[in-house]
């Protein structure tokens, strides 16, 4: 397997894993980046830029984009932050203030801070939406207004899988003058920071084949000696997703059925809960631009202050996750580490993408990364080839990773 690429003195560990990937865990294809103190320390890819490698494929490049899925989410979280910054957004408002017909059937309660904690109480749809009326801008989140809210908001938490993205991008177009979220990121995050990175791919890189086609992974076979990753789920896990009426198995069918990934109108559409379409380097500068300034941008282009940072990766619903069935734990817009979905410690926040993609940052250590790939596994928070990425920047930095056994 040739990978290609570059790592800094002392980060070898996560090429190694990178390679091992391909060699014992089945990736086809995929890129990692990393950046410490602003300064790409690792940027390395390899395999074919479609999951299906048959005859003719083309093999991964240096700016090959996939879509990202949740990882979307920890890119869209930004855009109510920074607004709220600028003055323009109020977390604890009720959404009714900004988005009148939101409240009805009981959401008058809803905060704008329970959309980015989900605390909400609207993971579920009643009335599933098709993918035709899924990718219309106004449909989905009318279908958010009328739905009713399955516990009492603010009073627990839940994953909101798909509903988040219309939560969020109906917010930020009522506040920003009917610019949602896809457009507000072009304009004023991915243009300035220079990132390969899009919710809503334009129709000139579409047409440039920047994206590769992702499709489902076969699970690799267990390891022999026992020392591979443990992939079965709990019993209670396996359950909510196979009842058809469990919330788990709801939030994961608000579209119904789910739209071909790689067809150029999903692609082109926003949905800041599930497509957003990186490279790994994007995602990686992406999270770097978070928490300091980075090489080779002007500098006052660093997109959180201390504050808005703080505000990010405080710690907002923590426990039993009523839609995931594990314990979870959300700042605003962003999961924090821990055992579903540990990264490099407990200051670190970010959001990977169900079934493989990556991005986090870790203010303290100055680390941020960005893990694509085009072969989808059934994980959901924590993919075994993301984490063994993880536990190879632990080994580089010399952190061992036992907090999260505590947590």
């Amino acid at each position: 397997m040739n990978v290609h690429g570059t790592v800094a003195e002392g980060f070898e560990p996560v090429r190694d894993a990178f390679t091992r990937n391909f060699t014992a865990l089945g990736e086809r294809g995929a890129a990692v980046a990393m950046y410490r103190d602003g300064r790409k320390v690792v940027d390395l890819w390899g395999g074919t830029r479609d999951v299906d490698d048959t005859a003719g494929t083309e093999p991964w490049r240096r700016g090959t984009a996939q879509v990202v899925r949740s990882a979307t989410k920890g890119v869209a979280a930004a855009v109510p932050l920074l607004l709220h910054r600028r003055g323009e957004l109020d977390l604890d408002a009720p959404v009714g203030e900004y988005w009148p017909e939101f409240k009805a059937h009981g959401k008058e309660r809803v905060l704008v801070r329970h959309v980015l904690n989900h605390r909400a109480g609207l993971p579920v749809l009643d009335r599933p939406l098709t993918p035709e009326d899924a990718l219309d801008p106004l449909r989905g989140p009318a279908a958010v207004a009328a739905q009713s809210p399955v516990w009492e908001p603010g009073t627990d938490h839940g994953y909101h899988a798909l509903t988040y993205g219309w939560l969020l991008d109906e917010l930020v177009r009522r506040v920003s003058g009917g610019r949602g979220a896809g457009q507000w990121i072009a304009d004023e995050i991915a243009g300035p920071l220079g990132l390969d990175l899009w919710v809503g791919l334009p129709a000139a890189e579409e047409a440039a084949g920047r994206a590769g086609r992702v499709g489902r992974l076969d699970e690799p076979e267990p390891s022999r000696s026992g020392s591979g990753p443990r992939l079965r789920p709990k019993r209670s896990v396996t359950e909510a997703y196979d009842n058809p009426d469990s919330l788990t198995r709801r939030a994961f069918a608000a579209i119904t059925p789910f739209p071909d990934q790689n067809d150029p109108v999903y692609r082109a559409a926003a949905l800041p809960a599930a497509n957003g379409i990186a490279t790994a380097d994007g995602l990686a500068r992406f999270y770097a631009a978070l928490i300091g300034e980075v090489d080779g941008v002007t500098r006052g282009v660093r997109l959180f202050d201390p504050a808005t940072m703080e505000l990010a990766r405080a710690e907002e619903s923590a426990g039993p996750d009523r839609v995931l069935v594990v314990g979870t734990r959300f700042g605003l817009g962003y999961m924090l580490h821990g055992s579903a979905s540990p990264f490099l410690g407990p200051g670190s926040f970010g959001h990977p993408g169900r079934g493989g993609s990556l991005g986090f940052a870790d203010p303290e250590a100055g680390i941020a990364l960005g893990y694509v790939t085009n072969g989808f596994r059934k994980t959901v928070t924590a993919d075994p080839r993301a984490q063994a990425l993880v536990r190879a920047v632990r080994a580089s930095l010399g952190r061992s990773g036992s907090d999260v056994d505590r947590m």
